[in-house]
């Protein structure tokens, strides 16, 4: 598989999101728990070393997941999670932005996944849209760095990232410290953060591809029945889920994927192998 920096460690470009781990809506328990700890450990096996996952999936059930089913962790294993958001009693997604609340995060992430230290965590600017990146407000995003620096400082974390950002919101991030990873949306038909991958390309620096597969969180999902995406899969011979994903690894070679899934069969299709090396055979169908 092919690998790009994140921090200090070196990650496979496919890389499993968590977030499809716990019940509907990201909340409460999984429907099969069993499933749920075989995808963890089968993806492991598949060489995938690199986990994203969030204190707030669930919230507590992604991260106890990952802990039942890896602890103790390979040494490669790049364990990246996020902070920014909370969930209440009825699972609605709520800011949790002052610098206090982002340490608590990171302290309760290291607690439920057993470890002394994240890869990286990234810093999710709260929108209310988990499509849409977050507004800049100036003041509060310095106070936000400076308890994710601090948090790094401390060896909490390995590095810093940043999730449902902006170009201003990086360029802000990278006068203060290094950022070794970028969260946002990106797919076949939504390219808005094309500006921000750019940036991130111009800058080595690792992009993480969200919603790749398109969003679980509304009904219609355009991208794995584009006409193009069709076409592709039919002539490749692969999945639609295969071709949206090898139609991101084209784009740039920064870009990470995490498609996430509570299925095996589902997890063993997008990391195969027509799906890995089928991104070079499509870069020259792409449509910019």
């Amino acid at each position: 598989m092919q690998t790009f920096p994140l921090g200090s460690f070196s990650v496979g470009r496919i890389g499993f999101g968590a977030m499809q781990l716990p019940g509907p809506g990201v909340f409460g328990p999984p429907r099969d728990r069993d499933q749920a700890l075989a995808v963890l450990r089968r993806a492991v096996e598949l060489g995938i070393n690199h986990i994203d996952t969030a204190q707030f999936y669930g919230p507590d059930v992604a991260n106890t997941l990952i802990r039942e089913a890896l602890h103790p962790y390979p040494a490669d294993l790049a364990l990246v999670s996020k902070v920014g958001a909370r969930r209440d009693d009825v699972g609605a997604w709520l800011p949790a932005q002052q610098p206090d609340e982002l340490r608590a995060d990171i302290e309760q992430n290291l607690a439920t996944l057993d470890t002394d230290r994240l890869a990286a965590v990234n810093l999710r600017i709260h929108s209310g849209d988990p499509s849409a990146p977050g507004p800049v407000d100036r003041e509060l995003f310095d106070r936000q760095l400076t308890a994710m620096i601090q948090a790094r400082d401390e060896g909490l974390i390995g590095g810093i990232g940043l999730s449902s950002i902006t170009t201003e919101h990086l360029q802000i991030a990278l006068d203060r410290t290094e950022i070794v990873c970028v969260q946002n949306p990106y797919n076949y038909v939504d390219r808005s953060s094309q500006p921000v991958l750019d940036a991130c390309t111009e800058r080595d620096i690792a992009f993480v591809s969200f919603f790749t597969l398109g969003s679980g969180f509304f009904a219609d999902n355009p991208v794995l029945g584009h006409p193009d995406i069709q076409r592709n899969a039919q002539r490749l011979g692969c999945s639609p889920a295969q071709a949206a994903l090898a139609w991101a690894l084209s784009v740039a070679p920064n870009v990470l994927v995490i498609p996430g899934t509570s299925s095996v069969r589902h997890l063993e299709e997008n990391c195969d192998f027509g799906a890995r090396t089928s991104a070079e055979r499509m870069s020259a169908h792409r449509n910019r």
